[in-house]
């Protein structure tokens, strides 16, 4: 009996050996997978190939960039495409390029696709098919991801595997999932009456289907405003109404409002010829349409007082009680214009992939290190993630999320494969320099304002730097966990602002006077310019959780505006440079000067301490390499005495090497 029961036993062991075998079989495994084949989806995969990391993109289309290749309607894209700056710097160019993605591969850039300051989005569609076939990235296309579940398993990187299954059935299993699927479903409100409406998706784009008709547009977005641009100059009028007013970019310093491309509604509403701007909820509302057709505004509750055998001649409109109603005449067309949302349905619940709260409930909630705060390993990337700058910069675009990708990749980089943040050390003679060099150049400081920042770490004794860039501040205290590196006597912290109260849709951002133009007002500053916190101490979870929600940053021992420029050129040597010099110096209790070499040999006998460019370069047989023209200006300046050749000689004596003059000074 006991050898029949083990034979039972160790078959049965071998059959669900088996099974188990045939079931991870099913599953096609990848470290990472990618969902999305758009803009941020091939950012991801750039970094993920160049690192030589095992992965993959599922693209639910024939090929990338599917949304482009639909929106928006009328095809012109709103991101600028700037192919002349004045300057040969690439890096500064970026600033200007709001449409090419970051790689190694000069073809790649965006001006060699469209010569329009406003590009067509088929140039988009183009460029994200060369992106992704130039680079070989892996993209499986014609999969469609349509349920995504957890796997507990405590060997797993994150404590656990994404389960994918796409629309065939097919299984996947990664490591670290990275979404990448951007906000794609259209945004609806439901009211009686709502099946009447056209919808942006479909509604035609021919300006003569319109002609002689009159149109109310539901939105106030710049989807709102392209649609009524496009047959502004062939109907009797457009009624545009909204729950919230007109944003203009201008005066919110933010890409994603109303832009002036676009908003040709405002001078006819303004200039008295019949288009109009309306302000209201639109759940209150409800359409009504008549016997010949014609759609008319109402309130719902007025439908819900009506008698409903009697017809539309039943219904009580605004009108019949307030004959100035302003939606009183009836509408040919209603459209709907209401933006995008986020795709929840296809995650499990395991997942806790939760919409956020108040404006931002069309994006997942993520934390600012854009990791997901229900799941642990699953990233959101791109348009879904602008919820940790949503109105505040431009993490829902290229131009913005392209940068905010290669942090996230970073950010794994370090967690996954040891790799730590990339860094750069510098004595720390050229903390100044280095600062310039980056306020100046630095695209992903300039267009992700006060969301990434460069973050210079100390060395002991200040005697040198690390400097680390383009850092999520929001994660600042977990900067030694998730960058590997460490921050043990203190850190500067480098990023953009624009002035605590110069922006808002309410603000007259054109106001005289709105300029500063003298360093001591400098903290005035209302135009983007760079600001530098300084900390003795790694700021902590609580103060960072405590912070002001206007500043973003906990408050610093010491901070430093540089006044702003109206050529955002940051090298004027009294307005830009001496200040901040002094700032680090103050915070350093050093000096930071250069010397040459004279005053370096003068120090050297008549003081116990040598300024930092002395003991870093002078006493290392280096220093500033003399000119004639050089020599002159420094005569010119009072730095040197102004001897001739002549006297040179005259009153030269011997001396020994400048070693034996050091060692000369050691032994006194």
């Amino acid at each position: 009996m006991a050898p029949a029961v083990c034979g039972m036993l160790l078959g049965l062991t071998l059959y669900t050996g088996h099974l188990c075998a045939v079931s991870a079989a099913a599953f096609l495994y990848h470290d990472y997978c990618v969902i999305g084949a758009g803009p941020s989806g091939l950012q991801a995969a750039y970094f993920l190939q160049r690192a030589g990391r095992d992965y993959v993109i599922f693209e639910r289309s024939h090929a990338p960039g599917s949304f482009f290749a639909l929106y928006p309607r009328h095809r012109k894209l709103i991101s600028i495409n700037k192919r002349y700056t004045g300057k040969s710097n690439s890096e500064f160019n970026l600033r200007h390029d709001w449409n090419s993605l970051l790689s190694h591969d000069r073809r790649l850039l965006f001006r060699r696709y469209s010569r329009d300051f406003f590009p067509d989005a088929d140039a988009m569609v183009r460029y994200l098919e060369d992106f992704a076939s130039l680079l070989k990235l892996r993209v499986q296309y014609n999969t469609a991801i349509v349920h995504v579940m957890l796997e507990k398993d405590r060997q797993a990187w994150n404590g656990h595997y994404f389960l994918l299954t796409d629309q065939d059935r097919q299984n996947y299993k990664c490591s670290s999932l990275l979404v990448a699927t951007g906000t794609w479903v259209p945004n609806v409100v439901n009211f009686p009456g709502s099946e009447y409406v056209e919808g942006y998706e479909t509604v035609s784009i021919n300006p003569e289907d319109f002609a002689g008709q009159t149109v109310l547009i539901l939105g106030r977005g710049n989807s709102a405003f392209e649609t009524a641009e496009n047959i502004l100059g062939v109907t009797n009028f457009i009624h545009m109404v909204s729950r919230s007013r007109v944003r203009l970019s201008w005066a919110t310093h933010y890409v994603g409002d109303l832009r002036a491309i676009n908003n040709g509604l405002l001078d006819t509403y303004q200039l008295k010829s019949l288009d109009g701007l309306l302000e209201g909820d639109l759940e209150d509302l409800a359409i009504v349409k008549d016997k010949k057709g014609k759609l008319h505004i109402t309130l719902r509750f007025y439908l819900e007082n009506r008698n409903t055998s009697g017809g539309i001649d039943s219904i009580t409109l605004p009108q019949d009680e307030l004959d100035n109603f302003a939606t009183r005449a009836p509408y040919d067309r209603v459209i709907r214009c209401l933006g995008w949302k986020f795709d929840f349905s296809i995650y499990n619940r395991s997942l806790r992939m939760m919409p956020g709260k108040g404006n931002k409930k069309k994006y997942p909630q993520i934390k600012p290190s854009y990791e997901s705060r229900g799941t642990r390993g699953l990233f959101v990337l791109g348009t879904a993630s602008h919820s940790v700058d949503f109105r505040k910069s431009a993490g829902g675009f290229i131009h913005g999320f392209r940068y905010t990708t290669r942090a996230v990749h970073r950010l794994l980089e370090n967690r996954h494969h040891g790799v730590p943040w990339p860094s750069t050390v510098y004595p720390i003679t050229q903390l100044t320099n280095s600062i310039i060099k980056r306020v100046n150049e630095a695209s992903g400081l300039y267009q992700m304002f006060s969301v990434l920042a460069d973050i210079i770490l100390l060395r002991e004794n200040a005697t040198a730097f690390e400097y680390l860039e383009e850092y999520p501040v929001g994660v600042l205290a977990e900067l030694e966990m998730q960058t590997g590196r460490k921050a043990p006597s203190g850190l500067f912290v480098i990023i953009m602002e624009y002035g605590r109260n110069f922006s808002g849709a309410d603000k007259d951002v054109f106001y005289y006077n709105r300029a500063v133009g003298e360093a001591q007002h400098a903290w005035q500053s209302n135009f983007l310019h760079p600001v530098i916190y300084f900390y003795k101490h790694l700021p902590t979870e609580r103060e960072m959780r405590l912070q002001h929600p206007d500043w973003p940053l906990p408050r610093p021992d010491a901070v430093h505006h540089i006044v702003e420029d109206f050529l955002t050129d940051w090298t004027a040597p009294n307005a830009h440079i001496l200040p901040l010099r002094r700032f680090l110096e103050n915070c350093l209790s050093t000096d930071l000067r250069n010397f040459f070499a004279e005053s370096c040999f003068l120090f050297a006998f008549t003081h116990q301490k040598l300024p930092p460019f002395c003991r870093q370069g002078y006493m290392r047989l280096q220093g500033l390499v003399g000119s004639e023209g050089l020599r002159r200006h420094a005569v010119e300046a009072g730095l040197l005495e102004d001897y001739t050749l002549t006297d040179f000689l005259d009153h030269m004596i011997p001396v020994r090497p400048l070693q034996h003059l050091v060692n000369a000074k050691d032994e006194l």
